[in-house]
């Protein structure tokens, strides 16, 4: 498909700023064909005021017409699989299959938005009647449901340039809540970003959603998206990135004159305990999953196990041996951009200048390109628990391995870490009740626990949470993916003492769209 390398503002292309910027190939280095126009202050107004525009007509949609949008933009996006595959390629250095599969998972979470939608039980509906005979005040009717909050500012994630990018979670949940979206593309991955924005305006025209529910703005400086959380219109953002990048973004919506909530994803090291028992039995499958949750995608995941504590033993020390053989054996591989490889070089250069952390294998390094290599560093548990740096995150393919003496010292670093996105448990049904104080004080550092699988590779669907107290995200209270995602972008309102004729479907007493309510204190199940 051809590319424009303009702005989408609603239903149409813009192009007035004076500055435009390439992608690059992080395999080779060159710049890629197309330059992309960075946006100006007026064009991203323009977007953000065409949001609010459309924000009544696109809310007051049904949730079978916004879930039939849902299910439209992911067929649009079927339809240029080999377009996407072809650019992302291009642009982010990741394999064919690795695209293809991330793309099924975009257009997954659209239809399983759409679902949602299509049950229409997502809106939390709350029914208190009137008893005017109530003493010594009669009770009035009172109902509540949720509602979208108002126009969106998406952020496009670096590593997930499909999943969490332009039509990624955030904008599947913004949209399936009633918000219309104003994206920030990713500079790293613009033409893939612009493709999947072709796909949205297409599916808008089709499903005949009103003009202005999607726009897509390029830049590669801060400008625009300080421009975006700046508009006083821009009720809510949504972000996958670094801790520096989201938190000055919810620093910068702190100062509005309206506060408005920034939903930042910031990374994590993701701890991983090893009990006793694990090791004993299964060192050896042990390490070589540990091995390849390290490199997975060169390390690119958020949820990528940054931090791997086990006891002093014999069958830890096995379990090291092993560990370091798979990591030295393996080969280098090309990370997402330039600058993505050079913080992970500086960061693993950072930690090994400490005198307390050693490195304990390295994988070979191949030429050419933005190369992440994988690594193992050593550390013990005291100095890993004086030195609160050991536990940020290296965004890349490394692992610190953290050597605790007894039990002890393994709750003391459970007990303060930070929080992480994720923490994993691996042990033997007995190991499990011995630790069952470590699980506990995991509860309150993560928001997802595993017990004996590895973090990387998020489930999409009703129960997961991708969030995490901070600094692994802003708020953790909720969820970057699966369905309760939507709630970020909704707020309850209450309708009191309205007849039943004016209230939404959801609310009235005939209960029209057969949704699950809490009626009365009552939960009532929706006729069969």
């Amino acid at each position: 498909m051809h590319l424009s390398g303009k702005n989408i503002l609603g239903n149409d292309q813009s192009a007035e700023g004076a500055t435009s910027f390439y992608a690059n190939n992080p395999a080779t280095g060159d710049a890629l064909e197309v330059a992309f126009t960075e946006a100006t202050q007026a064009e991203v107004n323009k977007a953000v005021e065409l949001a609010e525009s459309a924000f009544d007509a696109y809310r007051q949609k049904s949730g079978m017409e916004r879930a039939e949008f849902l299910e439209t933009i992911a067929s649009e996006l079927a339809k240029i699989e080999t377009s996407i595959v072809e650019r992302g390629t291009l642009e982010t250095g990741l394999p064919e299959g690795r695209l293809k599969g991330e793309l099924g998972r975009t257009t997954g979470q659209l239809r399983l938005f759409a679902s949602l939608l299509r049950d229409g039980s997502w809106v939390d509906a709350r029914i208190d009647r009137a008893n005017p005979d109530r003493t010594p005040a009669p009770k009035p009717d009172t109902r509540q449901m949720q509602i979208a909050l108002g126009p969106v500012g998406v952020f496009g994630a670096s590593n997930f340039p499909l999943a969490f990018s332009v039509a990624g979670g955030d904008t599947a949940s913004a949209l399936a809540a009633g918000c219309p979206i104003v994206v920030k593309a990713h500079p790293a991955h613009p033409g893939t970003s612009e493709l999947v924005g072709q796909a949205i305006i297409n599916a808008i025209q089709i499903c005949n959603m009103p003009n202005g529910v999607f726009s897509l703005v390029h830049g590669a400086s801060i400008e625009v998206g300080q421009a975006i959380v700046r508009h006083p219109l821009i009720k809510a953002i949504g972000f996958t990135g670094s801790f520096r990048g989201g938190k000055a973004l919810f620093d910068e919506a702190a100062r509005r004159q309206e506060p408005i909530p920034v939903y930042a994803e910031m990374g994590s090291s993701n701890p991983v305990f090893m009990l006793p028992g694990a090791l004993r039995e299964n060192f050896g499958s042990l390490a070589g999953g540990l091995a390849g949750s390290v490199q997975l995608g060169v390390g690119q995941f958020c949820t990528n196990p940054g931090i791997t504590i086990v006891p002093k033993s014999e069958d830890a020390t096995n379990f090291e041996k092993e560990l370091e053989q798979q990591i030295s054996t393996s080969e280098s591989a090309t990370m997402l951009t330039e600058a993505i490889q050079k913080n992970y070089v500086a960061g693993l250069e950072t930690l090994k200048s400490k005198n307390e952390v050693t490195s304990l294998g390295r994988g070979s390094q191949k030429d050419g390109g933005a190369q992440g290599t994988a690594e193992v560093l050593t550390a013990s548990a005291a100095d890993f628990s004086a030195d609160k740096e050991m536990e940020e995150e290296i965004f890349g393919p490394s692992t610190l391995l953290v050597k605790s003496e007894n039990k002890a010292e393994m709750l003391e670093i459970a007990k303060n870490l930070s929080g992480h996105l994720t923490a994993t448990v691996h042990g033997t049904d007995e190991d499990l009740k011995e630790y069952s104080d470590l699980l506990k004080l995991l509860e309150k550092k993560v928001g997802r626990l595993l017990i004996n699988s590895f973090p990387t590779g998020v489930e999409v669907c009703h129960s997961m949470v991708h969030g995490g107290p901070f600094p692994a995200t802003s708020d953790a209270r909720m969820t970057s993916v699966g369905t309760a995602a939507i709630t970020r972008f909704t707020r309850p309102i209450c309708y009191q003492g309205f007849p039943d004729s004016l209230l939404p479907d959801e609310l009235k007493d005939g209960n029209p769209l057969n949704i699950l309510r809490l009626e009365d204190g009552q939960y009532q199940l929706p006729k069969s």
